[in-house]
């Protein structure tokens, strides 16, 4: 689904039902590394559908909430020319209104945004063209699978992520922003799904649990996930990467192999290692022939922080069938720094069996904007040069 027209982006969705059964509904193909796991991952207080608030100190559609929509719309989106960045002030007015409708309050909505949430991101250019040092500023480098993609799906200047937990709103949503920009085409887009879960944990499109291990709390999220200084302060750097799945080769190995592959069970997400669903790897526990638990090709023992030098990755994935083998993950991640992503997705390039079954068709990267109110438009720090 690349070099998408306008009119594209803005389709119906796959069917729900059907695309969610063929795809084997998603989550994340991500890091599954040896951290201390959480006791008491948060969970949603409020109901499935709640009004999730847009202001504070970060965007939504980040942490919160916890347990993501079930449904997601990503656009990346390309700016003419120099536009500058007055416009991000009508951008999040926007995002306020929108997000706040009611049944019967807009034609566009008619019932009303639910718990919508928009995340607004900028590309490398645009941030490059404010201050080449800000965070995200230098874009992705190639990867060992990237000479195949599309060159309309690489990059773009500006992201809107949009989800909901009706897929309905997403397409009318994103319309209604898309209005306050200056010049623009979309570059590329796609609508994305992902299975029932709670917090962060879902079925991955291959049929495995994924995202056990991501930060949780207030002081993980700091550590990891939240920009502690200067103007994009609040703020996170994402890389969306998607990714066509051959889901008929994985599924063709024995489940044994499958678990050979990934490094946990298949049933609760277990470690080869031993343990709880949510304990932590061991990479050093053998068999009685001395052989590793966790194979050496695994994808979490080659993901896994110890050999990188990286941080966590809050890891949002969403599920994508576009019909055919056009079917798949769309991998995001949240980090403080973008070499967080960079040094774990090489060191998969070079050592994890479970890259065999993944191709990458689209990749970008965004600096996530601090949180905004009305009192602190969006991007204002950028703009102010604070």
């Amino acid at each position: 689904m690349t070099g998408l027209s306008r009119r594209q982006v803005l389709g119906s969705l796959v069917a729900t039902g059907v695309g969610a059964a063929a795809a084997g509904i998603g989550g994340t193909l991500a890091v599954q590394g040896a951290i201390a796991p959480q006791q008491d991952a948060p969970t949603d207080a409020a109901p499935i559908g709640t009004p999730v608030d847009p202001r504070g100190p970060h965007q939504a559609g980040i942490s919160r909430p916890t347990t993501p929509q079930t449904f997601g719309l990503i656009a990346s989106i390309d700016l003419a020319g120099s536009a500058g960045l007055s416009w991000l002030e009508a951008l999040g007015t926007a995002i306020l209104t929108t997000t706040a409708l009611t049944s019967g309050e807009s034609a566009e909505l008619p019932e009303g945004a639910g718990d919508l949430t928009v995340t607004v991101g900028l590309g490398p250019r645009i941030l490059s063209g404010v201050d080449a040092g800000l965070p995200g500023a230098e874009a992705l480098p190639e990867f060992a699978k990237d000479a195949g993609i599309d060159p309309s799906a690489v990059g773009g200047d500006l992201l809107l992520a949009l989800y909901a937990t009706d897929p309905t709103i997403l397409a009318p949503a994103l319309d209604r922003l898309l209005t306050t920009l200056p010049a623009h085409t979309i570059r590329w887009g796609q609508h994305g799904f992902r299975a029932p879960g709670r917090g962060s944990v879902t079925r991955n499109p291959l049929g495995f649990l994924d995202g056990i291990i991501v930060p949780h709390g207030a002081a993980e999220l700091d550590e990891n996930v939240w920009i502690d200084e200067g103007p994009a302060a609040g703020g996170t750097v994402c890389v969306i990467r998607r990714l066509t799945l051959d889901r008929g080769a994985f599924a063709a190995l024995a489940v044994a192999d499958q678990e050979a592959t990934i490094g946990r069970a298949k049933i609760d997400g277990a470690p080869l290692s031993g343990g709880a669903p949510d304990a932590q790897v061991n990479l050093t526990a053998k068999s009685p022939d001395g052989e590793y638990l966790v194979p050496a090709d695994a994808h979490a023992r080659a993901a896994h922080p110890s050999f990188t030098g990286s941080a966590l990755m809050l890891r949002r994935g969403y599920a994508f069938d576009n019909g055919g083998a056009d079917s798949g993950l769309m991998f995001i991640c949240f980090q403080r720094d973008l070499r967080t992503f960079i040094a774990t997705q090489q060191r998969l390039d070079e050592r994890d069996s479970l890259m065999e079954f993944a191709t990458p068709t689209a990749s970008a990267s965004f600096l996530i904007l601090p949180g905004f109110d009305e009192n602190t438009p969006l991007g204002a720090s950028l703009a102010n040069g604070r």
